[in-house]
Formats: C-alpha cells, structure tokens, sequence
C-alpha cells in the first residue's frame, strides 16, 4: 500500500454534517472505499476531495472523477455517481448486470437496507480511478 497524499477541501466535512444520521455514515463507507482503493493503487500518489455539483467529489490524476450524495427527492437511496459521457457505467453493467441498481449511464445507486457489493464496488472504483489509462481496453480491461 502506497502512501496517499488527500488533498480536502475544507466544505467537504461541512457537507458530510448536512447529511442524517441515516445516511452520513453510508457516505462515509463509500468515502471509506474510494481511499481505500486508491492507496492500493501504486500508481496514485494524491487524491483530491473536494465538492462538485455541491456533493463530495474525489479526483485522482489519469481518473476520472468519483462523486457520492444524497437526494431528498429519492431519501432512501444513495449513489456513487461517475462521468455520464464515460463508457463507466455502461462497462459496469455489462459486467455485473442486476448486481447493482443503476441511474442510466451515471450511477450506481443504493438503498438504505442494502448490503452493498464491496469487492464488486471497489473494481467499479478501481475503473474510475484508472479510467484514462484503460479507456481504450475493450471491456476497460475487466
């Protein structure tokens, strides 16, 4: 595991306080995943957490961008949202069909009760985080 440097914005912890307590600490799992994956990855050095479209945002050089939020207009469901014109999403559930829920091409979403996938999930962040190195594999490699 390599030595991650991450780079938050301080209106992200001022965000994650906006969220219930039903959903902060689901937030912060995904959060949790994204680091985790990318301190496995040799290859990222720094992370940058910040907020896009006001919902926490994680960059990485050659990646893509990752954002995870909340909606009042669907309150017992969060995503992990990727960039819509990407072949992301698309690669994902060519890969692992009904394993997720998904939002057309620019999410994966979860219910409050969901025992979420994480192997599966963290291969998702793995593609996103590396997505500029692998969008010309068929399949993005998988």
């Amino acid at each position: 595991m390599n030595t991650l440097k991450i780079n938050t914005h301080p209106k992200v912890g001022l965000k994650f306080e906006t969220y219930s307590k039903a959903i902060k600490p689901k937030l912060r799992h995904l959060r949790h995943l994204i680091i985790e994956v990318a301190k496995k990855n040799e290859t990222i050095t720094e992370i940058e957490e910040t907020l896009k479209w006001g919902e926490p945002s994680y960059l990485v050089k050659k990646g893509s961008t990752i954002r995870i939020d909340w909606k009042a207009k669907t309150p017992n469901q969060y995503a992990m949202y990727f960039t819509c014109t990407s072949k992301l999403v698309e690669t994902i559930k060519a890969h692992y069909g009904n394993t997720f829920n998904y939002e057309n091409n620019r999410a994966i979403v979860f219910n409050l009760n969901d025992k979420i996938p994480e192997q599966e999930l963290k291969t998702c962040i793995a593609l996103a985080l590396n997505y500029h190195n692998i969008k010309h594999l068929p399949k993005l490699g998988l």
